[in-house]
């Protein structure tokens, strides 16, 4: 089976902290590559310390157990138009995802046909129009779920999708005016190389101490601030705090002083969902009569059925891509991987029967374990009912810039994506540069 996120990845040894840096970072994902990048491009002195031994964070590909780059977080950049790193993957050759989605919807074991797809289809335009013209008057703590579309055939499928598939948790757990705020467009773009091997390219050459879990940061005097962990002791005049809110809400970095009361509940009202990922190899030449980027999904009857979505032969490689989120998530996540492979075949035998047991190998399975990592525990940010305003609390830089946090669960538009993390992370230096003497 494969290896767990901070298992390896083959990045190069970081360099050894320093001390006094202008600017400590914390966490060597998106939004603290970015951080360092633009802290450097200032002319300042900078130490990233990461408690894994590889850049990224929740963007991590796998080149070996699939012979092919497997992005087990992060996997397309959306919104290419308005995304930071666009740019910065131009020479990654990227691949507009949406000009060859085809998608096959299976209803008790056949493809739904032509006139069933157009009703699904229209049933998935109508949701979003809810959505939108309840906002004005919704109370509000109202949730997502609180005016999706109900009781139509489809309704729960379009539900499914855009809770726990796309945004990895029940509609009814997240803030309405949050969950619109957020909504993504297109394009989507696929890297053939990865986005984990994007990042990892754009943290080469920085100085990022691997292995190195801050314990505790003190943050109170004047002068400045010190992180305390395995390492030692560093002090620098301003801290960018880069870790995933459930690792924060977990206690996985003390702060001396607390944090205050604002903060600290932000923290807690911006949980992360859970979103697992799946690569399953072909045996031979069977591709089950998919064309590559294909999806393959199912009618549900309830939105957080437990059911296991796919894209298959991505750049026409020989694997499959499962996607579960969710409750369902959650708890193949305690049962373990062979667990998880056991659900994606019992999926795809709904559709194939024994000739999914022939086409695809139970060897070699990889996937991802976001829920389990204690670097991450989750995948990505959504905001309880109520606090659509915690992302913008949480980025609120503290102690005149001196402490600031960034990560893709304070950014305001486009949370939940790498490239939302990475514009935070340039705002939270703007704020921790302007913080120096």
């Amino acid at each position: 089976m494969a290896g767990r996120p901070g298992s390896g990845g083959g990045a190069t040894d970081g360099a050894a902290p320093v001390s006094d840096p202008d600017i400590l970072v914390i966490g060597a994902g998106a939004a603290g590559i970015a951080a360092a990048r633009a802290v450097l491009a200032a002319g300042r002195s900078v130490q990233v310390l990461e408690a894994r031994d590889r850049p990224g964070g929740r963007a991590w590909t796998d080149t070996a157990t699939l012979d092919a780059p497997f992005d087990l977080g992060a996997t397309w950049l959306h919104q290419a138009g308005e995304n930071p790193l666009t740019a910065l993957a131009a020479k990654a050759e990227p691949f507009d995802h949406d000009a060859v989605r085809r998608h096959v919807c299976l209803l008790d074991g056949r493809r739904a046909t032509a006139a069933e797809m157009a009703a699904y289809d229209a049933a998935y335009a109508a949701f979003h129009p809810r959505l939108e013209a309840a906002l004005a008057a919704a109370p509000p703590e109202a949730t997502a779920a609180d005016y999706a579309p109900r009781g139509g055939f489809w309704d729960a499928t379009v539900a499914h999708w855009e809770g726990p598939v796309i945004a990895a948790a029940p509609l009814a757990a997240m803030d309405l005016r949050d969950f619109l705020a957020t909504q993504l467009g297109g394009p989507n773009l696929l890297l053939p190389g990865g986005i984990g091997a994007l990042l990892a390219g754009l943290a080469a050459g920085l100085p990022i101490a691997y292995g190195a879990v801050a314990e505790r940061l003190r943050w109170g005097e004047a002068g400045g601030v010190v992180a305390e962990g395995g390492f030692g002791r560093i002090a620098a005049r301003a801290a960018i705090v880069t870790l995933p809110t459930a690792v924060l809400a977990a206690g996985g970095l003390r702060f001396e002083p607390a944090l205050p009361a604002g903060t600290e509940q932000a923290i807690h009202d911006l949980p992360l969902g859970l979103l697992t990922k799946l690569g399953l190899r072909a045996a031979g030449d069977d591709r089950l009569d998919l064309e590559p980027f294909t999806g393959l999904e199912r009618h549900v009857a309830r939105e957080e059925e437990e059911a296991m979505t796919f894209i298959a032969w991505p750049f026409g490689r020989d694997h499959l891509m499962g996607f579960v989120g969710g409750g369902a998530a959650w708890a193949l996540a305690e049962e373990g991987e062979a667990a998880l492979a056991d659900f994606a075949f019992a999926e795809l035998r709904r559709a194939y029967g024994a000739r999914a047991d022939r086409a695809l190998r139970r060897e070699g399975v990889l996937a991802s374990h976001w829920g389990t990592d204690p670097f991450a525990r989750g995948a990505y940010s959504y905001a309880r009912p109520g606090r659509a305003m915690a992302r913008r609390m949480l980025a609120a830089p503290l102690a005149e810039g001196r402490l600031c946090f960034a990560g893709e669960a304070c950014h305001p538009r486009f949370a939940g994506t790498v490239g939302g993390a990475w514009e935070t992370g340039e705002a939270a230096a703007r704020s921790a540069l302007e913080a120096l003497p």
